[in-house]
């Protein structure tokens, strides 16, 4: 051991892991002028594949306005980018920003999305259950469809690209077993 590592305390971290955190950080607000250049600099690190920094700007904006329809949506794919890298990011805690979407077809799309890319990780892991999500996000995507926006094909963009993952890797439904009810 070198001289500056004999001087360090030695800290007996199972100790510290029965007892907690010591404390907590009480969280800054923003001021709702500095809302606009939050929204540009998370999606900054969206686009730097930074999806854990952009998740806790987005988290500051809706604390100050609940309802930011662009915090929201970009929340949700900042949460979902996140699928791939073994982070633990469960589809529920998604949903909740989900059902803060105000339309129906927001709410279809984004929820097709989420599943998308989780058929994605899944994918990348193996691909059991794969399928299964492809379909559901392709199922999302038509009820989209169903109600877009005139000239915004982007539900169609996406089921395509679902289509074409499971056609080009062969995806199928799983065979569960029909005794195990029986």
């Amino acid at each position: 051991m070198g001289p500056q590592a004999a001087s360090l305390p030695v800290v007996d971290t199972r100790r510290l892991a029965a007892c907690g955190p010591t404390f907590m950080f009480e969280l800054k607000k923003l001021s709702s002028d500095a809302i606009p250049s939050a929204l540009e600099k998370a999606n900054r690190y969206r686009l730097l594949n930074e999806p854990g920094a952009a998740e806790s700007i987005y988290l500051d904006v809706l604390a100050i306005e609940p309802d930011n329809q662009e915090a929201l949506k970009n929340i949700i794919l900042a949460m979902s980018d996140r699928f791939g890298k073994d982070y633990a990011v469960g589809d529920a805690r998604i949903a909740e920003y989900i059902m803060r979407l105000k339309d129906d077809y927001q709410r279809n799309y984004y929820t097709g999305i989420m599943y998308e890319r989780r058929a994605k990780a899944t994918l990348g892991k193996g691909g059991i259950g794969a399928f299964e999500l492809f379909r559901q996000a392709m199922d999302c995507f038509e009820k989209a469809e169903a109600m877009k926006p005139a000239g915004n094909d982007d539900c169609k963009l996406r089921w395509n690209g679902c289509a074409r993952i499971i056609n080009a890797n062969g995806l199928g439904p799983r065979d569960m077993p029909h005794d195990f009810l029986e």
